[in-house]
């Protein structure tokens, strides 16, 4: 899909993800992989669709919301330190530029993501 043309949708809980593994030096458990779908982009704004399979990997993080759409994941905050999140079904979450997290992923994690 090259991205959603106007006045047409997609189920992004159906969207079939091409699934990579992580670097090598990102996961710190298991054998999580990824995938991901750019679905639109308004101005410098790219909205998409991201999964991760269960594990536990490391990330520095770009400046996004995101709504999760399906699975369980905590996120924990490694720089800089805050309270660890544990996210499900209706999260909403705002991350920012070069935060660095680690993901426990416990059931596959979708989201929809704007950054």
């Amino acid at each position: 899909m090259s991205g959603l043309a106007a006045g047409t949708g997609v189920d992004a809980g159906a969207l079939r993800l091409a699934h990579e593994p992580l670097p090598v030096d990102e996961v710190l458990s298991g054998t999580p992989t990824t995938g991901t779908q750019a679905l639109a982009s308004l101005g410098d704004v790219e909205i998409g669709v991201w999964e991760m399979t269960p594990g536990t990997a490391t990330d520095t993080e770009v400046d996004e919301v995101f709504v999760v759409l399906s699975g369980h994941a905590t996120i924990t905050f490694d720089d800089p330190s805050l309270p660890d999140l544990t996210v499900g079904p209706g999260a909403v979450v705002r991350l920012a530029e070069g935060q660095r997290t680690t993901w426990t992923v416990t059931e596959t994690l979708r989201k929809i993501y704007i950054a």
